[in-house]
């Protein structure tokens, strides 16, 4: 008998956030799922993280170096290839301009840090559409 987490383990998280803690403390949320998790430390890691392997998801941070997490959205979403992405914006901005710019630009959702996990695994969830307990 296969359990849930076992089958997880297809799905690719890409973690996209310029702060190592942070990349490693959602790393952590996760982990019990079992998906291959990649991380990128800015936009451009991000885009070349994307083209290389095509994750299934995103978790993207706003602000950043190099390209911000704005930028990476509208680049994403302008890609026909890339377009099918689900992106879950982490972010510390949380005024209604931001998280309003955040899904115009194509972010599935927006959860505001701190995260917390069990808001991270429902939005996992509906974003991959799975079952997650």
């Amino acid at each position: 008998m296969t359990s849930t987490s076992d089958n997880l383990s297809r799905y690719s998280i890409l973690i996209v956030d310029d702060v190592p803690l942070n990349c490693t403390l959602v790393q952590k949320m996760v982990a019990r799922f079992n998906f291959d998790v990649r991380t990128a430390g800015n936009g451009l890691e991000c885009l070349r993280e994307v083209i290389a392997r095509k994750p299934d998801l995103i978790l993207l941070d706003l602000m950043m170096p190099v390209m911000d997490g704005f930028e990476v959205l509208s680049t994403i979403r302008s890609k026909p290839e890339m377009a099918g992405i689900r992106i879950i914006v982490l972010s510390a901005l949380n005024t209604n301009e931001d998280i309003v710019k955040a899904y115009n630009l194509g972010a599935n959702d927006f959860l505001t840090k701190p995260i917390l996990l069990s808001k991270l695994t429902h939005s996992i969830a509906t974003q991959l559409n799975i079952p997650l307990e």
